[in-house]
């Protein structure tokens, strides 16, 4: 006898052309999260709009990883706006071409936005196959879609079966019976996205940021070369029950566990559970996650919440940025008007570390850059420039790190955090940095030099 859950799937599954007919111009479409983009629907829903003549098409997701056919076509290139709830490469060459915007957002506050504001008229999302009770996991990608799926008036599951099977936390499935289509793909890969290679003042930076470390601490790590030569050191260190509680899971976090050096003991909410919201990386990171009731996957307004983060003790958050300037104003997003990234969970880790019993929450960055002229530029600045969008706000602010050291800025006066600042940025620049803060009076004369 066939299980009821096994006749709902035959009754709705079509094929992908089949699945786009239900949209229609003025359509707003959710694409999924990061590296679960439906590349069957994707390409279907481009020739749909061809051949239909549809315009006013909106699609929208959080970090695409990947251009949207319709906007590689110059048939249907204009009748496609890209919305995009984080940046990455992707989205920032979009941008930067006129098509795409960003869509600004506190990450924890993203899934109460869409159940207040949000509508869309269908849901493409990538999900692993059905299983035996009628459910489709979401796999590596649970921060915002569980919300979109409350506000959708279709929802179209494309099947894929090298997503992996990652355990809740919670909503990181749906049932077959909230599901309007069902399309089996043809089954892509995983985008896999490979660490990256930190440079030696990154590796200067872990230095000083290990000191800051304690057996029992919780940890969030990112992307990019500092957090993956953190998890490094940490592997290689004697540190004890650590736990983790990140935004994003990385191959690091792989290494971290495998060595024993995570094992949540100490955790008081999720204890001994690697929790997190999505998760990027390579194919060692998501072989792990895999149906493994060590990791647990929640939607974003959990994992970031910073009543919810700072429930564990001890909360380490690491986060980078472009640019701080001597009123302690963080910019991580933009350099002027021209968009990088996004405000992701920065603010919202740099909370909860703060409020967390023995939680330090720092902000990260090379006290230098290089232009494209080949002039050195300091990374501390006097003021940001203008269009440059503030992350975290100098009240917010808890440590900067960069390769000279660790300023700790909370409790403190503009002239001592500028000081601190100061103390922190390269020697070529501390004196003309010191001029700076005379000039805007953040202190008179009398600063010591040596600072």
């Amino acid at each position: 006898m066939t299980h009821p859950n096994q006749t709902l799937y035959q009754q709705k599954l079509v094929t992908a052309d089949q699945a786009v007919r239900l949209i229609e111009s003025g359509n707003r479409i959710y694409y999924g999260e990061f590296v679960l983009f439906p590349q069957t629907l994707d390409r279907a829903l481009a020739l749909r709009m061809k051949e239909a003549n549809l315009s006013d098409i909106t699609v929208e997701s959080v970090c695409l990883t990947r251009v949207p056919e319709a906007a590689k076509q110059p048939e249907t290139a204009g009748n496609l706006s890209i919305n995009d709830w984080h940046f990455g490469v992707t989205s920032r060459n979009l941008y930067n071409q006129g098509a795409c915007a960003y869509k600004p957002i506190t990450y924890h506050q993203g899934p109460r936005i869409i159940r207040k504001y949000g509508e869309y008229d269908a849901v493409f999302l990538p999900a692993g196959p059905m299983g035996p009770r009628g459910n489709f996991n979401f796999g590596v990608c649970n921060s915002i879609s569980s919300a979109v799926l409350d506000k959708a008036r279709a929802i179209v599951i494309e099947v894929n079966k090298n997503i992996p099977k990652c355990l809740g936390g919670n909503q990181e499935s749906i049932h077959i019976s909230r599901v309007t289509h069902v399309v089996e793909s043809d089954d892509p890969s995983l985008l896999e996205v490979p660490p990256a290679k930190p440079t030696e003042t990154e590796i200067t930076i872990a230095g000083h940021l290990m000191k800051e470390i304690e057996d029992g601490s919780c940890i969030q790590l990112g992307i990019g070369g500092l957090p993956n030569v953190i998890g490094e050191m940490i592997a290689d260190s004697d540190l004890k029950d650590l736990g983790l509680h990140t935004e994003m899971m990385v191959d690091s976090c792989v290494e971290l566990y495998e060595k024993g050096r995570i094992t949540g003991a100490r955790k008081v909410v999720d204890k001994y559970k690697m929790a997190y919201t999505f998760a990027m990386g390579t194919r060692k990171l998501y072989e792990f996650l895999d149906d493994n009731p060590v990791c647990a996957s929640y939607p974003v307004n959990y994992i970031n919440d910073p009543r919810i983060i700072a429930l564990n003790p001890k909360v380490v958050a690491i986060n980078n940025a472009i640019e701080v300037d001597l009123f302690t104003q963080v910019a991580s997003e933009s350099v002027g008007p021209r968009h990088i990234s996004g405000t992701g969970g920065q603010l919202d880790f740099i909370m909860g570390a703060f409020y967390s019993r023995g939680g330090k929450g720092f902000i990260c960055l090379s006290s230098t850059y290089t232009d494209k002229q080949g002039n050195k530029k300091s990374r501390i600045v006097p003021t940001l420039n203008p269009g440059t969008i503030v992350t975290v706000p100098r009240s917010m602010v808890h440590y900067v790190a960069t390769e000279f050291g660790i300023a700790q800025l909370k409790g403190k006066s503009t002239r001592e955090r500028a000081e601190a600042l100061i103390g922190i940025a390269h020697p070529c620049f501390r004196d003309e940095l010191i001029a700076d803060a005379e000039q805007m009076g953040i202190w008179k004369n009398s600063i010591r030099k040596e600072a």
